[in-house]
């Protein structure tokens, strides 16, 4: 008996306390947050004033279309950026044109043109000058730069190829139809011109271009412009898209040529129910009761 009255005290007691814990924990909650908040600074504060050489971290957007001073860069619709590549201030890509990833395109002192089916290859740097010198850049229709290569407050006329790592510097100007080799350097002021190929640091004239050559830049021209539409729709997917792509990839490669093909969305039946088939369909053939002197299909 002694047991069930204490029993009777103390369960009534016990519900009253666990119903008013949440508040309990609240007021502690608001009481020991402000502390731990002051002590957070405090070590923040700490940790700052022992580094070496202190250290801001900031949330930079991608830069690959920024304004610069109040001018942003207008990309034709046709045009593909890769993500890595930069675009900055002042500049104009033309239609069919591409700035591959991790080139730079930074008109922040003075203006950059670029006409159609320009290629700005990996890691290019094209740039412009005020301080020494007052030169903008000028790029003309179906011009390839190569990867690594820097064109800086410069001219280059349409149908030009800048090879690899080569540098065409300020005031320096190529004509139509020339080509500059991989590694060369175009010194400044410089004229590289029409029909000619220059090779060497400082570079100078190597030979003429035959008929070929000048006829394969407008070729290698189109071809990129074509394999960055093909970039520009990878790069676009969304990340439903990309995982589909790995399904229908390992669904390719794991599939028997036996087995009974995947059909696309354009060759899907209106009867189909819930992706499973057609109801009285089997490999596409029709599925029909036996009758007297037939048999099923």
């Amino acid at each position: 008996e002694r047991g069930e009255l204490y029993l009777l005290e103390v369960l009534p007691a016990t519900a009253r306390g666990a119903s008013q814990c949440p508040k309990m924990l609240k007021t502690i909650f608001h009481g020991v947050a402000p502390v731990m908040k002051t002590a957070g600074k405090a070590l923040d504060s700490l940790g700052a004033s022992m580094e070496v050489v202190r250290t801001v971290e900031n949330l930079v957007p991608s830069s690959a279309n920024l304004s610069l001073e109040g001018k942003a860069p207008a990309v034709d619709h046709s045009a593909f950026v890769a993500p890595t590549a930069s675009v900055m201030g002042d500049v104009e890509i033309g239609p069919g044109s591409s700035v591959w990833y991790g080139a730079k395109v930074r008109g922040d002192v003075h203006m950059i043109r670029m006409g159609k089916n320009v290629s700005i290859g990996e890691n290019a740097m094209v740039h412009v000058a005020k301080i020494q010198g007052d030169h903008p850049t000028i790029i003309g229709d179906g011009v390839t730069v190569g990867p690594n290569a820097v064109v800086h407050a410069c001219t280059i006329q349409s149908n030009t190829l800048i090879g690899a790592g080569a540098q065409v510097l300020d005031g320096a100007k190529v004509e139509s139809n020339a080509v500059v080799a991989p590694g060369a350097m175009v010194t400044p002021n410089k004229v590289v011109p029409s029909g000619q190929l220059w090779a060497g640091s400082p570079a100078a004239f190597l030979r003429d271009l035959t008929d070929e050559e000048i006829a394969s830049i407008a070729a290698s021209a189109q071809d990129m412009a074509g394999l960055a539409q093909a970039h520009a729709i990878e790069c676009a997917k969304t990340h439903q898209q990309v995982k589909q792509d790995e399904e229908d990839a390992y669904d390719l490669e794991t599939r028997n040529e036996s087995y009974f093909p995947r059909g696309t969305d354009e060759e899907a039946d209106k009867s189909d129910v819930l992706g499973l088939g057609v109801p009285g369909m089997m490999f596409n053939s029709n599925l029909t009761a036996k009758s007297q002197g037939e048999t099923s299909k």
